[in-house]
């Protein structure tokens, strides 16, 4: 397989990267279709952001507009799940982290109803990939509520990792140590949105008050040697999406993103889409950008791609 894709790459050729078995262990479930398969829904076209975004609310703001508000309600709401598990079926994930928040658990009725929901999309548009659901904490919502829900949420057995996410430093990373102790208690994989926007040292704090096994985006690491031989040695893995991080200002362009000094440093790297629908690259896209940019080379980039499928 490492010739195939290293061949893809090479020949520049999206058709022959696509089938391709590879991961997106970053993926927010509502946001994680295609642009063109939502628009053909709605009967429209909907163009990518023609220039990055100065925040994340400027972003959400993008999203409202241009892609929710073409998708209202349940119904809408379930068509861009379904484009998630569309996307990943037609790109060659063979494993796919589809993050969810509580509300949204809430908003189909409850537990029972959301993982029907959720399962039969799943088997129904990517029967062969790999589903691996993740619970999401909004990082600036009321950790008592959520830990009262927790119990009865774990006591499905269903998801596989927890994670935050939301405005970063929100309040401190600390107050949610009750619920990623309950979390480890069950046995799930420990994530958390950090080093996105903050610092090295708000990564490896994160890491260690949470016990996180896996950090989504974490780029800020690559501004502490310290910080990143502390990653590496403790085999924590980042998450990074190339494109958000571009979109979002976090680094000029793939050219000149993190992931190669990440990776450099021997911290595992795997490389996701984070919000496809906003973002419009595939995973496959993310490859191809980040070995065209000339940053990383093709077996550099198949050792990231077999990291992914080992996670």
């Amino acid at each position: 397989m490492i010739h195939q894709f290293t061949d893809a790459l090479n020949n520049q050729s999206l058709d022959e990267l696509r089938r391709i078995p590879k991961s997106d262990l970053h993926n927010h479930a509502g946001r994680g279709g295609n642009i063109k398969y939502i628009g053909e829904w709605a009967n429209t076209t909907i163009l990518p952001p023609s220039s990055k975004f100065g925040s994340l609310g400027e972003m959400q703001q993008w999203f409202v507009i241009h892609v929710k508000s073409l998708c209202p309600g349940i119904q809408g709401y379930l068509k861009r799940i379904e484009a998630s598990f569309v996307q990943a079926a037609d790109d060659g994930v063979e494993r796919l982290a589809l993050s969810y928040g509580i509300d949204e658990i809430n908003a189909l009725g409850g537990m029972e109803a959301f993982i029907h929901t959720m399962d039969g999309l799943s088997h129904h548009y990517a029967p062969h990939t790999q589903f691996l659901p993740e619970l999401a904490f909004d990082s600036s919502g009321n950790v008592d509520e959520a830990l009262d829900r927790l119990d009865e949420i774990l006591s499905y057995h269903w998801f596989k990792s927890v994670d935050i996410c939301g405005l970063e430093l929100a309040q401190p990373i600390r107050n949610f140590r009750s619920l990623y102790r309950r979390a480890k208690e069950a046995g799930l994989i420990l994530k958390a949105h950090s080093g996105e926007f903050g610092t090295a040292d708000d990564v490896m704090e994160a890491a260690e008050e949470l016990e996180l096994q896996e950090v989504h985006h974490g780029i800020a690491a690559a501004q502490s040697p310290q910080v990143m031989n502390w990653l590496a040695g403790h085999n924590i893995t980042l998450n990074v999406c190339p494109t958000s991080n571009v979109m979002l200002g976090r680094t000029e362009n793939y050219s000149t993103h993190p992931i190669r000094v990440l990776y450099d440093a021997g911290v595992p790297v795997t490389i996701n889409t984070d919000d496809m629908l906003i973002f419009n690259q595939s995973v496959s896209e993310e490859y191809l950008n980040l070995y065209s940019s000339g940053l990383m080379s093709a077996n550099e980039l198949n050792d990231i791609r077999e990291t992914g499928l080992r996670r």
